[in-house]
């Protein structure tokens, strides 16, 4: 794994809220933005008994968001992105040069 740094966090904590893993499991959703590294490219987590694998994982800034980006979070527009996620952590402001990992995921197929 010499092209991603070391991970921050575990797989598993990857996508927790209750919202955002019904999101993820209606298809609604397939990315989550983290400060941190929580799996690699190829690693696989299981929310409900679902299995999913990063496919992509690149670091970016939040600038770079778009609404499509947004919608792939699992939310309706950028807006209400960037509203939720300053009511989730007090205190923060958003930063649009904030550096963020990127995690792309999609749902393994049974073989």
């Amino acid at each position: 794994m010499s092209k991603y740094p070391a991970k921050t966090c575990e797989i598993d904590r990857l996508v927790t809220q209750e919202k955002l893993v019904a999101a993820v499991l209606s298809g609604r959703k397939n990315q989550q933005r983290r400060a941190g590294v929580y799996g690699y490219p190829g690693e696989q987590f299981v929310l409900e008994g679902t299995a999913f694998v990063i496919t992509d994982l690149r670091l970016e800034i939040l600038r770079s968001m778009t609404e499509a980006d947004a919608k792939r979070e699992g939310y309706p527009t950028l807006e209400f992105y960037q509203k939720l996620i300053i009511k989730m952590h007090p205190g923060m402001e958003w930063d649009d040069n904030q550096e963020v990992w990127v995690h792309e995921f999609e749902k393994v197929e049974a073989q």
